[in-house]
């Protein structure tokens, strides 16, 4: 897969580390919120083997309520352009907003990661038109309701259905708007608007969603699908995360979004390795 100039080859996971501009993000908000501290963070992920680095500016925690598109604009731009002049790494935006979309991409992203699948006014349009004019992907991810009222009682006839079904129709909306087949990549979306329950089953069933011959991102990391189960702070979940990652990895997940990245690809170099037998 291609990401404006750079191609990426799915012959094993590769990491996308976040990095949350956010305030109030739940496990490691206020932290990377300045500049100095962002860039550092990042230049940490990549000596650890990052190939994408997530930028977001606006929670998607459950019970998050929207950022206003100024304030978000104000919180990613000067680290987008920071690290694309810095660094030689897939800058992803995370956001569901048109315009952050747009300037994102013109300060320096490759990637457009949006958790509402591009179904806000105009998300659509833009991440078209910048997937023809700059080959930039979009990674849309299923969500049930918004990160405000996700998680008050998520149901589901069968959770993994219900989300190929999703991935059916927008990949039919997408190619009709404009997008080439090989310019997007899926996300299941754990922990928003699903139970414990729908998650691992997702997770047991994660081979399911690579039937689309489209990349598929796995999002498990410092979730409550891993301290809940395991009775743990979110911060003493790295254990977990290593285990959710490799069963997502082994049923090939392309893209493992992590908080820790050293531990994400000791387990990426390891199926790399499998995956050479």
């Amino acid at each position: 897969m291609t990401f404006r100039d750079k191609t990426v080859l799915f012959n094993a996971p590769k990491i996308m580390g976040v990095l949350n501009v956010t305030p109030d993000s739940f496990s490691d908000g206020g932290k990377y919120n300045q500049l100095d501290a962002a860039l550092l963070q990042t230049e940490r992920m990549i000596s650890q083997g990052a190939t994408f680095i997530d930028v977001g500016g606006e929670s998607t925690r459950p019970g998050a309520e929207p950022v206003a598109l100024e304030q978000e604009l104000k919180r990613v731009i000067p680290v987008i352009e920071a690290i694309a002049k810095r660094f030689d790494v897939i800058i992803s935006i995370d956001t569901s907003k048109a315009e952050v979309m747009r300037q994102a991409a013109n300060a320096g992203a490759s990637l457009i990661n949006d958790v509402r699948a591009l179904s806000e006014p105009g998300a659509l349009e833009v991440a078209a038109d910048l997937a023809d004019r700059f080959n930039i992907p979009s990674c849309i991810m299923h969500m049930q309701g918004s990160p405000s009222t996700m998680q008050l009682a998520p149901e589901y006839e069968s959770v993994v259905d219900e989300i190929i079904a999703f991935f059916r129709q927008r990949i039919d909306i997408m190619s009709k708007a404009g997008f080439k087949y090989h310019q997007i990549m899926l996300d299941p979306g754990f922990g928003f608007g699903k139970t414990l329950d729908h998650n691992y089953s997702m997770l047991k069933n994660f081979v399911e969603f690579t039937q689309f011959d489209l990349p598929v991102l796995a999002g498990m990391s410092r979730k409550s699908m891993i301290s809940k189960l395991l009775n743990v702070d979110v911060n003493d979940t790295l254990a977990g995360g290593i285990c959710v990652n490799t069963v997502a990895a082994l049923a090939g997940a392309s893209v493992l979004r992590v908080h820790d990245v050293k531990e994400a690809m000791d387990v990426a170099v390891i199926i790399e390795k499998l995956n050479q037998l």
